[in-house]
């Protein structure tokens, strides 16, 4: 007998503010709970410490995951100089303790050495995995294992305020970029040792900041929901994001509704002036309704590589 799915059907992307001293399963869970979504997940964890933006997709959107994991991301983060911890943050225990002699002039000087594309070894307390196990699980076994260095991208690293032993930046970067990393290097620089002290996220890709929603909120509508004795969805779904911005980015093409039947059963069309190499968001028909992401195969045919097979 076929196992029932728990939960309806809801699609689309939800931003959500994560609170300070939460895992991002934990907020993950939280708001699949509230939309009593059958499928639910996030793109890109922050760390308990951390505050900020973290999109939720639902349902198919939970396809277009990957393209939000690979966007930049913006953070502001409050470094505390002349304490090195296990951690590199405020969660983990100091290690040493050292003088604050430092200058702006100096910080200035030495940001500029993270700055473009430069090689980061993660963190032990990352959840970049070894042998099948993140590297935090490790960490907490008291087992050293081997890190490699991974190239980033900072794009910017600027001073926000500097005052005493507190060290605010905003920092945007490509995917993969430990802020905490980030810190501790600059506080070895330095020669007086930095931990994250406070992390917020305040853009993934180009979402807007201005419609991050706060777990409180959700909470709030799905309460509303109740005492006006009507269905959460109505109250809850218009915060939803589209599916397809979470690949705003990419360009797009339109194509009939027969072209659109042959993609979404797995076969390639012929399509003129369309480019080798790029994937492309699909829409079909007058509509024009969002049925995934396409590629420019070796025969020069759009082939579908992500669809969704409902209307959107």
């Amino acid at each position: 007998m076929a196992r029932r799915t728990r939960g309806r059907k809801v699609d689309g992307i939800l931003l959500v503010n994560k609170p300070t001293g939460k895992t991002s399963n934990a907020v993950l869970q939280q708001v699949k709970r509230i939309y009593f979504a059958q499928k639910a997940g996030h793109t890109g964890a922050l760390d308990p410490l951390a505050t900020g933006m973290l999109p939720i997709c639902l349902g198919d959107a939970t396809k277009f995951s990957q393209y939000l994991l690979d966007s930049d991301k913006r953070y502001q983060v409050c470094a505390k100089l002349g304490q090195r911890t296990t951690t590199s943050d405020a969660d983990g225990e100091v290690v040493q303790t050292r003088d604050v002699n430092v200058t702006l002039e100096q910080i200035e000087q030495a940001l500029e050495r993270f700055k473009g594309v430069i090689e980061q070894v993660p963190s032990i307390y990352s959840a970049l995995k070894y042998q099948g196990k993140p590297l935090y699980w490790y960490a907490r076994e008291g087992i050293d294992v081997p890190r490699k260095s991974r190239p980033i991208t900072v794009y910017s690293i600027d001073i926000i305020s500097f005052e005493g032993d507190l060290l605010k930046l905003d920092i945007h970067c490509s995917k993969g970029t430990y802020i905490r990393t980030i810190v501790d290097d600059l506080g070895e620089f330095l020669g007086c040792g930095a931990h994250v002290a406070q992390l917020h996220r305040s853009h993934v890709g180009d979402y807007p900041s201005d419609q991050v929603i706060s777990i409180e909120m959700l909470e709030a509508l799905l309460a509303q929901a109740q005492e006006q004795d009507v269905v959460p969805a109505e109250l809850l779904d218009p915060l939803l994001l589209h599916m397809d911005s979470a690949v705003s980015s990419l360009p797009t093409i339109e194509v009939s509704e027969e072209f659109g039947l042959s993609l979404l059963q797995g076969r390639a069309v012929a399509v003129a002036d369309v480019t080798k190499g790029p994937l492309l968001r699909l829409y079909v028909g007058e509509e024009r309704r969002f049925i995934g992401i396409g590629m420019i195969n070796a025969d020069g045919l759009l082939a579908p590589k992500r669809l969704i097979a409902h209307d959107a």
